[in-house]
């Protein structure tokens, strides 16, 4: 076998790959879970109102779902530099609960118990916040996916909150509920179909159907922000002139979203028309001064959008106790 003897070429040539060689090898620091769990509810004020932000658990998809237009390798680099799992898009939920003047406004009701199973905590951890669920005065739904809409129903297909009145978007509840839209769907989408369907038609639900400007109490209101859904729509909280916007899936990721606001995911069923709303709402956020809440984002989720060249930065709120 023949002795390699590196000449001084190839020990300079070895030197520059060796970042190359050894980063991918590098774990990056992964904060696990405690042994016990961190609370789900997050409370703060924006003028005259009371916000809480309510964990209904996570989500864990995969990260091929992400970006879905773009070049997956340009991707996985955005992740890995970010110190995210290139393969795994782990995401929060978080609902936000409007208590202002006599209305307690809740927006979206979560997994509930009909679909992935590290979610569906919402009920428990609103009870863990000291909030009594039957004071809920309103329920708006953003729209009608398995992560926002199938917790509406209990154990017995009743209405979670019964005493709520509940808000959709007409545009949504007329997508979900056109004829033939089961019949004409792929196999793979036909349970989110049914389950949307079931989640509108709930006993104890009476529906006022919304749009664009809307007002669901005094100081709150919905805008369009279809995209995501055909009918998808964003809550606005306003009290002494500081505003607050709860985007849903109109934005779900915090980084990627903003630095590149035109990747759009797999879940998207109009790409072009959410990399479009996305636009509006970050450019709105920023002439505006509007705070930003994420359904997917990082728990709480709360923050401000801040503009970078043609692109945008979210800029975590800075918690008070």
């Amino acid at each position: 076998m023949p002795l390699f003897r590196p000449t001084r070429r190839d020990l300079l040539s070895m030197a520059a790959a060796m970042p190359a060689l050894t980063l991918p090898s590098l774990a990056r620091a992964d904060l696990g879970p405690p042994a016990t769990a961190n609370p789900g509810h997050f409370s703060f004020t924006l003028g005259q109102a009371k916000l809480t932000v309510i964990s209904d658990g996570h989500l864990e998809t995969p990260a091929s779902g992400l970006g879905v237009n773009a070049d997956p390798g340009e991707v996985q680099a955005f992740l890995k530099a970010h110190f995210l799992s290139p393969t795994r898009n782990y995401s929060h939920t978080n609902h936000l609960l409007i208590e202002l003047g006599e209305a307690k406004v809740l927006v979206d009701t979560g997994s509930g118990s009909r679909f992935l199973d590290t979610a569906g905590r919402l009920m428990e951890n609103l009870d863990a916040a000291g909030i009594d669920a039957s004071t809920i005065t309103h329920v708006v739904i953003t729209h009608a996916h398995p992560d926002h809409i199938w917790g509406i129903r209990d154990d017995f297909d009743e209405a979670i909150i019964p005493d709520a009145a509940y808000f959709l978007g007409e545009t949504e509840r007329t997508y979900w509920m056109q004829d033939g839209l089961l019949a004409s769907a792929p196999a793979e989408a036909q349970q989110f179909i049914v389950g949307a369907q079931n989640s509108i038609n709930v006993d104890g639900a009476e529906w006022k159907l919304v749009s664009d400007g809307t007002e669901i109490a005094p100081g709150v209101r919905v805008i369009d922000t279809p995209g995501h859904t055909p009918g998808h729509m964003a809550v606005v909280v306003e009290s002494d002139g500081q505003q607050l916007m709860a985007v849903g899936d109109a934005m779900n990721h915090a980084w990627m979203n903003f630095a590149h606001p035109d990747w759009v995911n797999g879940f998207d069923m109009d790409g072009d028309m959410t990399a479009a709303t996305r636009r509006r709402l970050l450019d709105m956020a920023v002439a505006d001064q509007i705070a930003v809440l994420g359904y997917h984002f990082p728990f709480p989720g709360v923050g401000h959008v801040m503009k970078e060249g043609e692109a945008y930065r979210f800029v975590p709120a800075l918690w008070q106790w």
